[in-house]
């Protein structure tokens, strides 16, 4: 009962197969929600697609720990803080500045790290004029650099993105390690062929995971239906009900990251339509409005929600086997 993301296996892993098998070098991504699927479903499928001690990408320091001993979490997002106590001491951190380093430094961290690059993401990197001075702070803090990486926009071209990387070669040593993002496998097969020298890895999470739509099916129980008349209050702020019909609730919220759309308009459908929102979801219920004489849920009814997987925190993943 809730929000459920039911899910085609077969098929789906068949995809991340494929994926897998067009992107050598693949750092497999599992981060933040796990991409709607949770991280712990996630990991152990990344494991199965790297070698032993590969490298598993997680956005956090809070995340490295479900990587499971055999493979090496990578930490994406630099960190300024105390170092949790279950941090594996096999994960490998991000640096991108010179404040970085001193942080570990100072939170006495002794191990891998790799090197952010700039980007036009204006993210986190160190830009060009800086790299030799990054270098040898982590190197004279006892950091061993395990690579670089670069963080491409999802805007432009793969043309655009090459161009982009191919302007920091000149810039690392040759046999550098430089993992790559956002880059269709037809581009990403171009560098490693132009540019034998560098060790390439690319990072993929959402091509991988998510692919074909069509898989994925979300969609929250109707907890109750209440008739309504016109110009009744109901809802937290005593929402004024526009016309006859039903008051439907939905077991999804703010809890579980469902909200309205950009534009204002419902996530939730029913019998292909759209069920009008009376107020924000909140927490674990939302509040919909079916006027009278449209195909109204019953009780225990599912409504499908319209929602990006990365924003969204379900109650249940439901497997469809054939």
């Amino acid at each position: 009962m809730g929000l459920r993301l039911a899910v085609q296996r077969t098929p789906w892993l068949d995809h991340i197969a494929t994926v897998a098998a067009t992107h050598p070098g693949l750092t497999p991504v599992v981060k933040g929600n796990g991409y709607g699927f949770g991280r712990s479903v996630l990991a152990p499928l990344a494991a199965d697609l790297v070698a032993p001690g590969g490298h598993i990408a997680v956005g956090t320091v809070y995340e490295a720990a479900d990587i499971r001993p055999g493979h090496t979490p990578w930490v994406l997002t630099p960190h300024i803080d105390r170092l949790p106590q279950d941090l594996p001491a096999r994960t490998v951190l991000t640096i991108g500045h010179r404040a970085h380093v001193e942080s570990l430094e100072r939170h006495a961290w002794r191990g891998q790290v790799v090197v952010k690059l700039a980007s036009t993401m204006r993210r986190h990197g160190v830009a060009p004029q800086d790299l030799g001075e990054l270098l040898a702070a982590a190197d004279a803090a006892g950091l061993t650099i395990s690579g670089h990486a670069i963080h491409l926009p999802l805007a432009g071209t793969d043309a655009s993105r090459i161009a982009e990387i191919e302007a920091w070669l000149p810039h690392l040593r040759p046999g550098a390690s430089l993992s790559v993002s956002h880059i269709a496998p037809d581009a990403y097969a171009r560098l490693r062929t132009d540019h034998p020298d560098i060790a390439w890895t690319v990072r993929v999470g959402t091509a991988l995971w998510h692919g074909d739509k069509a898989l994925f099916a979300l969609t929250a129980d109707v907890l109750d239906l209440h008739a309504v008349a016109a110009h009744d209050h109901v809802g937290y702020r005593a929402s004024d009900i526009a016309g006859d019909g039903h008051l439907v609730l939905v077991a999804a919220g703010s809890a579980h990251g469902v909200r309205a759309l950009d534009d204002g308009r419902s996530p939730f459908h029913f019998a292909r339509r759209r069920l009008a929102l009376v107020e924000g979801p909140h927490m674990h219920t939302s509040m919909v409005f079916v006027p009278g004489g449209s195909p109204t849920p019953a009780i225990g009814d599912r409504v499908d929600v319209q929602r990006p997987l990365i924003d969204t925190a379900v109650d249940e993943l439901f497997w469809v086997d054939d």
